[in-house]
């Protein structure tokens, strides 16, 4: 794959936060945490850990100099728990030492006397009893409740779905630098380098200029650094404030587990009225989400949930009810798909079992009721280029469904001890931030005097190849080589109110504000060259591979001549671009608008083997139609969707978080947390790009990949669901994710 970073990533020459060179007497910091899930704290003992030799400085929530409160949307969040407690893990005491390992056993001096409160985990229980997070929202299209008695078969159901761990390469970590004059630089594993400052100078009582953010590169985030990247910079930050010293806070990989927030688990209700042809009239569901103990983004995520919630179907009647519950477990917060998963698998659960009812191949309901051209979501905004029928019918006709679902049925008459089952998953994926403000992005462009030239965008690159994409579209712009193209860090002096790299939106937003300030240079220097030519419309001139031509005739002008000359006329060389993604809005109050810039759209088939006697599966092959615009990078794009595949089919596999009855995490490592690898994959993996003329919107014609292929992953859970059939036709099973082996065996012989 050609990446930017690929030659330094080979040979470990890549830095991220705690690579760098440590500075001079540097700092570090460890993080005692709450060993229950919720009380009042009655006593906290430090002494023994501020008497320690090499331990700097212990700080509780009474050393913040500014405000003890880190909440992104609803001010619910301390940095260090105050008064009382509300999850296992939550942040108490911070310890500063010599070394990280003095530190961390500083922290294990540190006692704590807690009066134990009732705590819950049920996000149906926190609902009953009114542990919500902000107010509960509904959205409506038609009206089910007159709907009803025109079906021919109503039906309900329940999903309890589960949350997923992140998983990412790079732990948590922070590096927090004391500068003159009361300014930090902090170096933070972030996905929001903004949130990171905003609320570094709110926690330190200063304004955001103090605040330097400076952000490399991640190793890996999945939206688990979106914004749950915040609390750690800002712990170190306020450590270097208290020390005058540079800190670094790194957390361990069972801290790191421990302390952070996942995928949000849902337990959703459903009811869905149909023909008798299977054509769906009507749908209600209510969402009960599991937020954890703060809101985190937790009301986002649940927004998300809501407008996916028919995944890539037109039903004319819907009723979609959602509310955020608080319990006592880690804020769960932002992961790839960001709520649209969890609504999607509800949906597909409920085909799943008109299918059954009716008798009838699920695949055949899914088709009579997608999405066509201007077909109304029930959130107000139309479906348009609508390629959901496109990708469907693409997907059935070149990998031969047919076929395919015959030697499913042969082979499953044919065996006992093993079954085969076999799912088609359409996806729809909304590409935009729902809140509307958020999509908006900055580029500072220079071109040097050698014509060599630096981009700075709000983009952070995590690994999704965002640097060689956006070095690709100035290169592209100007009409240069892209190895002429440096593409800076990401750094909040340089660009300021960034949104955070995530929705799948960060090349759309920030390509398009590199394009925007690369056109302000051009016109420039096109004006100076057409003046020198003689040429009284600038629009008569190019660059095409770094030389300029006039009506596409070459002259004898080339990008280094231009640059040169432009420079000794005083020609400026440098621009701000800014881009904010046009004609979208959402009403909250009539839960009516356009949220989205516009959708993808696929279809994968995907086929499983089960054996049934042991409960195991292997994943036989999954063939993928995928709506991708213009390509940037193929190579880039295969990755993206391949990866996100793989965390899809490991969401609803074989990844399972449990907790015991005390809130402790039991899956707390990765020895008991288990995630796809290259033997759980399957070896026939086939993709096809559905190029088209492009999306007007994206940079070059070119469709967000990032998050909509996880989704794809989806549909594993009901070809093994397929495949028990199979075994036990009459018997019903559960909607409860992960599908593990266990589960699948205590369902095929437990009733």
């Amino acid at each position: 794959m050609k990446q930017s970073d690929a030659v330094s990533h080979t040979r470990g020459e890549s830095q991220y936060v705690d690579d760098m060179p440590p500075p001079s007497e540097m700092l570090y910091a460890a993080v005692f945490s709450s060993p229950v899930m919720h009380g009042k704290i009655t006593a906290l003992r430090i002494q023994d850990a501020c008497s320690m030799d090499g331990i700097v400085a212990v700080l509780t929530s009474k050393d913040i100099p500014g405000e003890n409160q880190i909440g992104p949307i609803i001010q619910d969040e301390e940095l260090l728990a105050g008064e009382e407690v509300c999850y296992v893990g939550q942040p108490v005491v911070l310890v500063i030492g010599t070394s990280p390992e003095i530190a961390r056993k500083g922290v294990r001096k540190i006692t704590l006397d807690i009066d134990e409160l009732p705590a819950v985990t049920d996000p149906k229980e926190a609902f009953l009893k009114g542990k919500t997070i902000g107010l509960p929202r509904t959205l409506i299209l038609g009206d089910v409740e007159t709907t009803w008695q025109q079906c021919d078969l109503v039906l309900e159901g329940s999903c309890d779905i589960g949350g997923q761990e992140h998983v990412y390469l790079e732990t948590q970590r922070a590096r927090a630098i004391p500068l003159e004059e009361n300014n930090f630089c902090i170096y933070s594993a972030t996905q929001g380098p903004s949130a990171v400052q905003k609320h570094a100078a709110k926690v330190l009582g200063l304004p955001s200029h103090n605040i330097e953010v400076e952000v490399k590169r991640l190793g890996g985030a999945f939206g688990g650094k979106e914004d749950q990247a915040t609390s750690w910079a800002c712990m170190a930050a306020l450590a270097a404030w208290h020390t005058k010293k540079p800190v670094e806070l790194v957390l361990g990989r069972a801290d790191d587990i421990k302390m952070t927030g996942k995928r949000h688990p849902y337990k959703s209700d459903f009811k869905i009225g149909v023909t008798k042809e299977g054509k769906i009239l009507a749908y209600e569901v209510k969402h009960y989400q599991n937020s954890g103990a703060t809101a985190d983004l937790s009301p986002a995520v649940l927004e998300r949930t809501l407008f996916h919630s028919t995944n890539s179907y037109f039903i004319p009647n819907v009723k979609i009810f959602g509310v955020c519950c608080r319990t006592n477990l880690p804020s769960n917060t932002a992961f790839r798909g960001f709520g649209g998963p969890q609504g999607m698998f509800v949906i597909e659960s409920a085909i799943a079992k008109v299918a059954e009812k009716l008798d009838m191949p699920r695949e055949e309901i899914q088709a009579k009721n997608l999405l066509r051209e201007n077909d109304l979501f029930p959130y107000g905004q139309r479906a348009g280029n609508c390629k959901s029928l496109l990708t469907w019918n693409k997907a059935v006709e070149k990998y031969k469904l047919s076929e395919i679902r015959k030697r499913v049925n042969d082979y499953n008459k044919t065996h006992f001890e093993t079954k085969k089952g076999i799912a088609v998953m359409p996806i729809c994926f909304g590409i935009s931030f729902t809140t509307t403000y958020m999509n908006q992005a900055s580029a500072l462009v220079h071109v040097y005097t050698d014509g060599s030239i630096s981009v700075s965008t709000g983009g952070v690159e995590m690994g999704q190849g965002l640097k060689s994409n956006i070095a690709s579209i100035a290169a592209k712009g100007f009409g240069v080589g892209e190895h002429r193209v440096k593409i800076e860090s990401t750094n909040t002096t340089r660009i300021a109110n960034m949104s955070p790299s995530a929705a799948s939106a960060t090349t759309v937003l920030n390509g398009n504000a590199t394009l925007v300030a690369i056109e302000q240079v051009l016109d420039r220097l096109k004006s100076a060259v057409a003046k020198e030519l003689g040429v009284q419309d600038k629009g008569r001139i190019t660059i095409v591979d770094e030389k300029v031509l006039c009506d596409g005739c070459k002259t004898d002008w080339t990008w280094d001549r231009l640059i040169q000359t432009a420079h000794l006329n005083r020609i400026g060389l440098s621009a701000h671009g800014f881009f904010a993604t046009p004609d979208i809005y959402f009403d909250k109050v009539k839960e009516k608008g356009h949220p989205f810039a516009y959708h993808i759209f696929g279809t994968a088939i995907i086929e499983v083997t089960l054996d049934c006697l042991r409960g195991t599966y292997d994943i036989d092959s999954i063939r993928i139609v995928h709506d991708l615009g213009r390509q940037l990078s193929e190579l880039a794009d295969r990755g993206q969707i391949e990866g996100g595949l793989a965390q899809g089919l490991g969401w609803m596999t074989i990844e399972d978080l449990r907790f015991n009855e005390k809130g402790q995490l039991l899956s707390g490592a990765l020895a008991t947390y288990k995630v796809p690898d290259v033997y759980f994959m399957p070896d026939d993996i086939e993709l096809t790009l559905l190029e088209d003329e492009g999306n007007a919107l994206g940079p070059y014609g070119n469709k967000a990949v990032g998050e909509p292929p996880l989704m794809y992953g989806i549909g594993v859970f009901f070809a093994i669901r397929c495949a028990m059939r199979a075994f036990r036709p009459q018997k019903e099973f559960a909607f409860v994710s992960p599908l593990t082996p266990e589960r699948v065996l205590l369902q095929l012989y437990v009733d």
